[in-house]
């Protein structure tokens, strides 16, 4: 396999996809590099609503694949391996990865984040055993059994509502007294009699035998403490953006994410972020692949330069 391209793409989410469909297009010899499933986290989602073009919605899927299709379509390539390494030379940027180095005059920077965990008592011991961060993965394992999400971001609740279509009932767990979503998820779960509340409560500690069998809880005003008996526990508590091995190479805010400017250019010259991984990203599927075509334009613009 070729080891130097014009433009290195890392991450195939949205924004990875969108810039390699760009640069792609520019007939620049490009490669993106992702470790998991194209696509990114709207792989995670089972429907997604808001994306320009699809009155109906769309399969999160369905989507990431239509967008690789686009891009290999203009002659993207693709590679499957992990990113662990970045070395900015004056002309050139070597990119380590778990299949080698690699060499680009320029690299966009679109990788995602991974689920914040909880860090209580039993999360790793029951991974895979009843603890998932993925329902839209997951959620067929729990049908007509009990769960609980923790969260009570759009995330979460977007991942409680898939879940009704499975189990039993679905208990959400949040440590305030609101949720953080849109008005239109909130209304969604709120009439969905199989979801119930926790309100001002957090997890202390997950429990079982071979799998999950009950969590225990406490409330943060008061201090009371309950157990719940659940079969699954679902954890969608934020994000944790994949930077560290970027860490004292790339400016980073003081969560992690890497800080661009209105070109998606970050301190280092040839070297741009685009999506999530950005300082203040929205986190939107549209605006990620705005982002991408954006580092995709300059990229192209900075090797001709």
């Amino acid at each position: 396999m070729n080891k130097e391209y014009d433009v290195i793409i890392i991450g195939g989410g949205p924004a990875g996809l969108t810039a390699g469909l760009y640069v792609a297009r520019a007939r620049l010899n490009s490669l993106l590099i992702e470790k998991g499933m194209v696509g990114g986290q709207i792989a995670n989602a089972e429907r997604v609503d808001n994306y320009p073009g699809f009155p109906e919605g769309i399969g999160g899927i369905e989507l990431g694949e239509l967008i690789r299709q686009q891009a290999e379509k203009y002659g993207l390539k693709t590679l499957t391996a992990e990113v662990v390494g970045l070395e900015p030379k004056e002309k050139r940027k070597v990119l380590k990865t778990t299949e080698g180095d690699f060499i680009a005059k320029a690299v966009i920077i679109a990788v995602g984040s991974n689920r914040q965990k909880l860090g209580v008592p039993g999360e790793e011991k029951f991974a895979g055993k009843g603890v998932s961060y993925c329902a839209t993965c997951d959620a067929a394992f729990f049908r007509d059994r009990p769960v609980a999400i923790v969260g009570g971001g759009n995330a979460a609740i977007t991942e409680a509502l898939h879940l009704v279509k499975f189990a039993s009932k679905v208990i959400v767990i949040h440590r305030r007294r609101h949720l953080r979503t849109t008005p239109v998820l909130q209304e969604k779960a709120f009439s969905e009699s199989k979801i119930e509340f926790r309100w001002d409560t957090v997890v202390e500690a997950i429990e079982g035998g071979d799998f999950v069998k009950r969590i225990r809880l406490r409330q943060v005003e008061t201090g009371e403490k309950s157990t719940i008996e659940v079969d699954g526990v679902f954890i969608s508590v934020g994000l944790k953006p994949d930077t560290d091995y970027l860490k004292g190479v790339l400016p980073l805010d003081g969560d992690g994410y890497i800080i661009t400017d209105d070109k998606m250019e970050t301190g280092i010259p040839g070297i741009f972020a685009a999506g999530d991984i950005r300082h203040n990203s929205p986190r939107q599927v549209v605006t990620a692949a705005g982002d991408g075509a954006t580092a995709a334009v300059y990229a192209g613009k900075f090797i001709v330069e």
